[in-house]
């Protein structure tokens, strides 16, 4: 089985300063063998990491709709921020890609779902996310992987690392794959190796918005 981890971001994403080849160094010291780069609305931090380690790197983006982020793997082209969901989803279904949605109970962030607007989506959406490291409560994760039990919904973790020390927390092992359609394939039969991230990890997005903002 190979080591993904799905959820992860650099200095693309407004609240992160990881360049793309700490990402990178970080994820191989660590032996993970495939990261989805999955930057708020941008492509550009992934695009940098795959031209580093094509092997590695899967080109993601975390895309802020207006009802809540949607995680997707194996983007081609960017998708800007702000579209409804199912303009998203149906970019997303032209481009091919793996389809996730980010921490959908997190009543904590911006891209929290309301359950009604999540239900909407599940005919378009190949996962959800049941395990975000940087959920501050417990219930959050738990009150996801419940919602993916009763949906019969495929599950995906991540570290939602916006610093290099954090990538890796929170993997998906899984069966070798090639591709969404490879993913789509193995996603089911993956095993997930979860770690909580405490709330000042939270400290080092919160640094970087304010340095951006500079």
């Amino acid at each position: 089985m190979i080591k993904l981890e799905f959820h992860c971001h650099t200095h693309a994403s407004k609240d992160s300063l990881t360049r793309p080849v700490d990402l990178v160094k970080a994820a191989r010291r660590k032996g993970i063998d495939r990261v989805v780069v999955t930057d708020h609305n941008s492509i550009a931090g992934a695009r940098e990491a795959q031209a580093i380690d094509p092997e590695l790197i899967i080109i993601g983006e975390e895309i802020m709709t207006t009802k809540g982020e949607i995680l997707a793997a194996f983007v081609q082209e960017e998708i800007p921020r702000g579209l409804s969901p199912q303009e998203t989803l149906k970019i997303l279904k032209e481009q091919g890609a793996f389809i996730s949605v980010s921490h959908p109970f997190d009543e904590l962030r911006e891209g929290g779902w309301k359950e009604n607007d999540l239900l909407d989506i599940l005919p378009f959406v190949d996962a959800i996310e049941v395990y975000n490291s940087r959920c501050m409560f417990p219930r959050f994760n738990r009150r996801a992987g419940l919602f993916a039990q009763m949906h019969n919904l495929a599950g995906t973790v991540g570290s939602d690392a916006h610093a290099a020390f954090e990538v890796g927390r929170s993997l998906l092992l899984l069966d070798q794959f090639t591709g969404p359609e490879g993913m789509r394939g193995v996603i089911r039969g993956a095993k997930m190796q979860v770690k909580w991230s405490p709330w000042w990890f939270h400290l080092t997005s919160r640094y970087a918005s304010m340095k951006k903002k500079k």
